[in-house]
């Protein structure tokens, strides 16, 4: 370790957590306006875990267009689970992105604190659909979806079928870490994964809505939430869903 390093740690200890922050916003920003706006490169300024999985280029590829919109977007699960001062990297990374954009952050924790100009957060369970309602009513509609949240597969199904209907023709629905269908701590299964209630397993099945017009008898369910499905595409570990226009 430099000593340069060593006086940067003794400095970090001792200063309060609010400095602290403010000095990192300003880092963040600092390095935003000397360097490449680019997802990718946003992603790793910010520190959000999305470079790493190698999102941002797919991301840049649906969303490139609507960068100047003032798009609404959500996020569900803010980051750092129940550490204060943990999270809030990939909503910065949007909001940065968007520069017109309102963006929306919801945990199970409270992360307020990472609240700022154009980003709202709030404190509820994906899982609760009334909470769901709530925020679309209050913030939306939202043209583009983003679930980080859980990753437990019912409540990836449960917060589809609350938000998908509540947003706009042309609207962009996504799920991230799908590999939790095949891991069983997060209700997914490899051994069944054909069978098990997953969320690839659910968009899979939901393929067949894209082609709805060309079914000759209607003998799949009719209580699916897969009407106005215009599109469905799969990627290494993420889903988007696309609403019709």
């Amino acid at each position: 370790m430099t000593l340069v390093s060593v006086w940067k740690e003794k400095i970090s200890s001792v200063l309060p957590w609010k400095v602290k922050w403010k000095l990192k916003r300003i880092r963040e920003e600092w390095r935003v306006w000397w360097s490449s706006s680019d997802l990718m490169n946003l992603a790793r300024i910010y520190k959000t875990d999305k470079w790493r999985h190698l999102y941002p280029p797919i991301y840049e590829q649906w969303f490139g267009h609507l960068r100047t919109k003032d798009v609404r977007l959500l996020e569900i699960g803010v980051g750092g689970y129940g550490r204060v001062w943990k999270g809030g990297e990939s909503l910065r990374m949007w909001k940065k992105f968007f520069p017109h954009g309102k963006i929306t952050g919801i945990d199970i924790f409270d992360k307020s604190i990472f609240q700022e100009s154009r980003i709202r957060i709030y404190q509820g369970d994906q899982s609760d659909k009334q909470f769901l309602h709530d925020i679309s009513r209050k913030e939306g509609p939202f043209d583009i979806v983003v679930d980080d949240g859980s990753h437990l597969q019912s409540h990836i199904i449960t917060s589809f079928e609350a938000l998908f209907p509540l947003m706009p023709a042309g609207g962009t629905y996504v799920i991230e870490d799908t590999q939790t269908s095949y891991w069983s701590n997060y209700e997914g299964s490899t051994h069944e994964m054909d069978t098990v209630t997953s969320a690839m397993n659910y968009f899979i099945q939901r393929i067949h809505a894209v082609n709805r017009k060309e079914w000759i008898k209607d003998e799949l369910k009719n209580d699916l939430p897969d009407e106005g499905i215009a599109s469905i595409a799969f990627y290494h570990n993420l889903i988007f869903i696309r609403k019709s226009t």
